[in-house]
């Protein structure tokens, strides 16, 4: 399986995006300022992440997402590695996300891939999302939780 990553800047692939973002208006408050690379497996796409520079030395990662049917096959690992490698290029020093405290399954894979923790954005999803309640695995999302990798030159 070769796996092949390409900044685009246009035909966003919102089914991707919207695996890991709640909404196409949630996704469009960082998608144009943000550069996007898609991961593609035989021209197909099978996964998409955004990385939103923040200041001349933190970087965000503010979308990760593999295609279910082809998650748990290193692809997000992959492009996560990726996402880092093109920080440095370009100079970066940090790498930072936030994701739900209740998505244990995420927190272990940056975890995993040697991010800390490092704050917690008190019922950011309560109110980035007032008019509707968000659940994931049963469980109504509240607070962010924000990771953060040193990236070495």
């Amino acid at each position: 399986m070769k796996l092949k990553i390409e900044k685009i800047e246009s035909d966003y692939p919102y089914d991707l995006l919207l695996i890991a973002d709640e909404t196409v208006e949630g996704i469009n408050t960082y998608l144009f300022d943000s550069q996007v690379y898609i991961a593609l497996i035989e021209e197909n796409p099978v996964g998409v992440f955004c990385l939103l520079p923040i200041d001349d030395e933190v970087v965000e990662l503010m979308n990760i997402a593999v295609a279910e049917d082809m998650q748990n096959k290193g692809i997000g690992s992959h492009m996560l590695s990726e996402a880092e490698r093109i920080a440095r290029e370009q100079s970066y020093q940090r790498i930072i996300l936030g994701t739900a405290d209740c998505g244990v399954n995420q927190i272990r894979f940056y975890e995993k891939n040697s991010y800390s923790q490092y704050d917690v954005k008190k019922n950011y999803f309560l109110e980035k999302y007032p008019d509707e309640s968000i659940f994931e695995d049963g469980i109504q999302l509240k607070d962010m939780v924000m990771l953060e990798k040193r990236l070495e030159s």
